[in-house]
């Protein structure tokens, strides 16, 4: 069984993205992913380790599967995220001592998200 879950591994993420230009600029300017127009209702982004798209075609999800952004400071970057209009959920708080940082957020179109740092 180890051999099978050590070959698994997440690579492709999906994000609904009704509303294609909030997005982009979400994710592209807010948050710096790097993005590639696939087509006019899908763009590729890359985040670090992690690929993916944005799709027009796919509604939003408020709950349901969800991830985790990982950050250099929550702290700032919730302030980015305020600035762009996005709505903050759960505010920035400790996992544990030494465990990290966290707040939850929905992104312009209403999907909700996680941003994750390991310290401050």
């Amino acid at each position: 069984m180890s051999e099978t879950v050590s070959e698994c591994k997440i690579e492709w993420i999906t994000i609904p993205a009704p509303d294609l230009d909030a997005a982009k600029e979400f994710y592209g300017t807010v948050l710096g992913f790097e993005l590639t127009p696939f087509n006019d209702r899908f763009v590729v982004f890359k985040c670090g380790n992690l690929s993916g798209g944005l799709d027009q075609d796919l509604g939003p999800s408020r709950s349901g599967i969800g991830f985790s952004i990982t950050v250099p400071s929550v702290r700032d970057y919730l302030e980015r995220i305020r600035a762009s209009g996005c709505e903050v959920v759960r505010e920035r708080y400790e996992l544990s001592t030494g465990g990290g940082y966290c707040c939850k957020f929905r992104d312009p179109n209403g999907n909700a998200l996680e941003l994750y740092s390991p310290r401050e």
